[in-house]
């Protein structure tokens, strides 16, 4: 089979997947679980702003679904709708067709990135819904250690940093230019106007989070502390330790909730 034979079979596999109804509904399900998600985050980050614990992170969200009634069937639940989210976001990189090639191929890595980030999630989620428990601070320090230990571990460390306060930096720009919208096909009037607030705010929310826990990876690196880097969960809490940090840590944590419910518009309004 030739490569353009082999891609365009490809395309039609990815076309007739997003053509299903029922794959759609089970997306479109991937955001709603992404909502419920960043807003179990945010009330957690409300919760250490105002001097309780807990880890404010995908971990700690789900620990506490598998603790609440139904808890097992609700995280099977999210993880299907997270495995039809990412099937979707990998359906999207044979159907880019962006005529500029550059732009195309960045687009394609995005799309791939995005996939394997909701696959991880629901790789955790599996843990939880067969009973298991995973430390997501562990895990980022497990692997900035190996990264440390390796040739050229602290440029490597660096780049990853770089990598996921760029990430941040891009959530931050999305929602201040309010590039979501052309992925919506939202309402008109005060519903509009409301969704692109939640859009707004949770995107530099988020942003927030994720951009300091690229900046805690880059600190491991250069002090050769693995300890550092404690991904999303290590991040809000060192927002918690700056000056008014309570009060940040506190609107950080309300936005987080709010792109929670922006996730909740997408599922219903998002262009699939």
């Amino acid at each position: 089979m030739s490569p353009s034979t082999a891609s365009g079979s490809s395309a039609r596999a990815a076309r007739a997947a997003q053509d299903s109804t029922i794959f759609r509904t089970l997306a479109r399900i991937g955001y709603v679980v992404l909502g419920i998600l960043h807003i179990l985050i945010g009330v957690i980050s409300i919760s250490i702003a105002t001097g309780g614990g807990g880890d404010a992170d995908q971990g700690g969200a789900l620990a506490q679904i598998q603790q609440s009634p139904a808890g097992v069937v609700l995280l099977w639940i999210i993880v299907v709708g997270l495995f039809a989210l990412a099937v979707w976001q990998v359906a999207e990189v044979f159907l880019e067709r962006d005529p500029d090639t550059k732009k195309k191929w960045a687009h394609r890595v995005k799309y791939l990135g995005t996939a394997g980030a909701y696959l991880a999630i629901a790789a955790t989620a599996v843990v939880y819904a067969l009973g298991g428990q995973s430390e997501s601070s562990e895990s980022s320090q497990t692997f900035s250690a190996k990264l440390l230990a390796a040739p050229a571990g602290v440029a490597l460390l660096v780049l990853v940093g770089l990598i996921v306060a760029a990430i941040g930096a891009a959530f931050i720009v999305r929602g201040i230019t309010r590039a979501f919208e052309k992925h919506l096909d939202l309402p008109t009037g005060v519903a509009r106007r409301g969704i692109v607030t939640f859009g707004v705010v949770g995107y530099i929310a988020k942003g927030i989070a994720v951009g300091i826990a690229g900046i805690l990876f880059v600190v491991a690196a250069l002090t050769h502390d693995p300890e550092a880097a404690g991904g999303l969960d290590a991040a809000l809490h060192a927002l918690a330790g700056l000056p008014f940090g309570a009060i940040i840590l506190w609107i950080v944590g309300a936005g987080l909730v709010t792109y929670g419910l922006f996730c909740f518009a997408r599922a219903r309004y998002a262009r699939m």
